[in-house]
Parts: C-alpha cells; sequence; structure tokens
C-alpha cells in the first residue's frame, strides 16, 4: 500500500466521519481510528522489526457529521457559526423520555453543557444524549422515532 493510498484512506475517514476504517490488502493493513475533539493518528503496523508507522491525522477540517445521504438544511450547512450535536451511537432517536412526555428541548431552548437533549435507544438499551457545548437549538434535525447512524446529526446549536 502506497503513502498516497493511505492519505487518501484518511481523507475518506475525515470526509465521512466514520470512526474507524481497517483496510488490509495482502500482509498489509491499515487501521485508521478517530476520537472525538483530540488529534488523530493512523497506526501501520510495519513488517519484521521495522515496528509500527504513526502519522497523524488533523481534525482542522470543518467536517459536518452526518449520516450518508441524512439531509443537512440548506440554512444549517450555510451558517458556519452554528454547531451541530450529533449522534454518539447508532440506534433510534427519541425526543422525550415517553409517549405523551414533553420534548427534552425545543427549537428555541437555550441549553448548557451536560442537559440531556434526546435519547437514541441501541439494543435495548436507552441512552441519554447530552449537550457537549451551551447555545440555543436553532434546528432539531432528525424526526421523532427515526433511526440514526453513529456521527448523524441530530440538532443544530447557535453556541453561546
Amino acid at each position: 500500500m502506497t503513502l498516497q493510498e493511505i492519505r487518501e484512506l484518511i481523507q475518506v475517514v475525515v470526509d465521512s466521519g466514520v470512526a474507524e476504517l481497517e483496510v488490509q490488502r495482502g500482509e498489509n493493513r491499515v487501521r485508521i481510528r478517530r476520537s472525538r475533539g483530540a488529534s488523530h493518528e493512523v497506526v501501520i503496523p510495519g513488517e519484521g522489526a521495522a515496528g509500527a508507522i504513526t502519522a497523524p491525522v488533523s481534525s482542522a477540517s470543518p467536517a459536518r457529521p452526518a449520516a450518508p445521504g441524512a439531509a443537512i438544511p440548506a440554512d444549517v450547512l450555510c451558517d458556519p457559526t452554528l454547531k451541530l450535536i450529533t449522534s454518539p451511537i447508532v440506534g433510534t432517536f427519541y425526543e422525550s423520555s415517553g409517549p405523551g412526555a414533553p420534548p427534552f428541548v425545543q427549537v428555541g431552548d437555550v441549553i448548557e453543557p451536560g442537559k440531556v437533549v434526546c435519547i437514541i435507544e441501541s439494543m435495548k438499551l436507552m441512552n441519554e444524549i447530552e449537550a457537549e457545548f451551551g447555545g440555543t437549538i436553532v434546528s432539531k434535525l432528525i424526526e421523532n422515532g427515526k433511526p440514526v447512524e453513529y456521527g448523524e446529526a441530530l440538532f443544530a446549536v447557535r453556541p453561546a
């Protein structure tokens, strides 16, 4: 595998927002793993005593995480001041704690870091999703009861 091919794989990971990508060709194997809010690195197991080659993956790209095919409204995409709250897991999006209960947040609500904004049901477990930053909810991007993927945008927020 050439360095150019590895760079292209890194760009695919950065552009798509996937958490991890592993590619194997014969004896060569490359694993690219991302972590939220940190610098990223690629570890390429070397052959023999050469050890591993490590290359940083820049997180400077202002990529908008969204699932493939997910539609983010143009007004949200065009506003660079907005930040997205994204799904940390695959599951089903619920805007409230149960049927008939009020939503955790609505458009126009001011939120603080740690505020529960929704629930993602995954493997029969209800996972409360908390805001990582404060601001005002500008748009809800997912319908209640719809499936979501890892990294899919849930809410657009204007930071405080």
